[in-house]
């Protein structure tokens, strides 16, 4: 997939000279309907940017990200339905809803429209006001639809804040089309695969325990993925989005190791990583002694990186600091033993 060109200075004025208002872009070879539908668009308040041919189309839509495009079906060159499976193709346009224009009312070529990605057609010769009605209802779908993917990006930041890998499931056909940094690593560690494949397991778990979490509100058991003396933990989080071809859910993961309780409380706490072991061994009753020998440092270095510890954390005392570790750990990961 090709990087996505800067926005060129006439897209940048049209979005700063429409204010809030909803960039169009409409797709026609015909000079008439491009004026009709463009003064009709302009009077009704919306930012109007218009192409002539498939190519310039492509084009504009990845420069201009519009909030909707009304698409002629028929066009020399590169035609509507070629131009929609492009745009539904490539992950910064394919949220876009696309309305098609066309004269052909036969079943197979409206079909065809609907397939190629098109939410919704309107037959020539054009209507403005059947138009801007069409556009509305699809205008406010796309905006509760960036509403939930905000909410949605906004729970995963929280979770990434924590040092949780996390990663979405589409279901029911088992792709995965998100994931941490962190999860990208535990998942081939653990399962040798890489997206957009999902794990066996994991598919086989959201298969059996879904029906329940949706009509009976049941949370799944934990999912336990071994590997040697540590583990990776999994549980079903939330549902994240919803449309009529499926779910997709967000799972969160801790490894639970020694390696990974470390690790979890440097991000957390925001320590460094020599502070977060001091600290993790503090809270397992070691001294500084105890504490140097396990690091392979001196009692008097343990005791320096302990005291930095204790600003960071805003306490005073050893057991202050400790108190704040178990907290945490048990916050981030409820099987370890402390």
């Amino acid at each position: 997939m090709s990087a996505t060109p800067p926005t060129s200075p006439l897209v940048q004025s049209l979005r700063e000279s429409g204010g809030n208002s909803d960039l169009v872009l409409i797709v026609d070879d015909v000079p008439d309907n491009l004026a009709v539908l463009h003064d009709a668009l302009d009077e009704s308040g919306y930012t109007v940017l218009v192409a002539t041919s498939g190519e310039q189309a492509l084009q504009r839509a990845v420069q201009a990200k519009p909030d909707i495009i009304l698409l002629d079906a028929m066009m020399p060159g590169i035609d509507g339905f070629e131009v929609a499976r492009r745009l539904k193709a490539d992950a910064a346009t394919a949220h876009i809803p696309i309305v098609f224009m066309t004269g052909l009312t036969e079943t197979e070529h409206l079909v065809a429209a609907l397939e190629a990605g098109g939410v919704d057609y309107v037959t020539k010769p054009i209507k403005p006001k059947e138009v801007l009605a069409r556009m509305n209802v699809h205008l406010q779908g796309a905006r509760r639809a960036r509403q939930e993917a905000r909410q949605a990006g906004q729970a995963r930041n929280a979770l990434d804040a924590f040092g949780y890998a996390s990663f979405t499931v589409r279901m029911p056909e088992g792709k995965l089309v998100w994931q941490t940094a962190l999860a990208r690593e535990l998942l081939l560690r653990y399962c040798g695969t890489s997206a957009p494949v999902t794990p066996a397991a994991v598919i086989e778990w959201l298969q059996r325990h879904l029906p329940d979490a949706v009509q009976r509100q049941v949370e799944p058991p934990v999912l336990s993925i071994t590997q040697g003396a540590a583990s990776l933990n999994l549980r079903l989080h939330q549902q994240t989005g919803q449309d009529d071809g499926g779910g997709e859910w967000l799972i969160i993961m801790r490894e639970v190791s020694d390696t990974a309780v470390i690790e979890a409380m440097s991000l957390s706490l925001k320590l460094t990583a020599r502070e977060a072991e001091v600290l993790y061994w503090v809270v397992k009753g070691k001294t500084n002694k105890d504490i140097g020998e396990i690091l392979g440092s001196s009692p008097a270095t343990a005791k320096k990186h302990l005291e930095r510890v204790y600003v960071k954390l805003g306490v005073e005392t050893r057991t202050a600091a400790a108190g704040v570790a178990i907290k945490r750990i048990r916050e981030l990961q409820p099987q370890f033993e402390i």
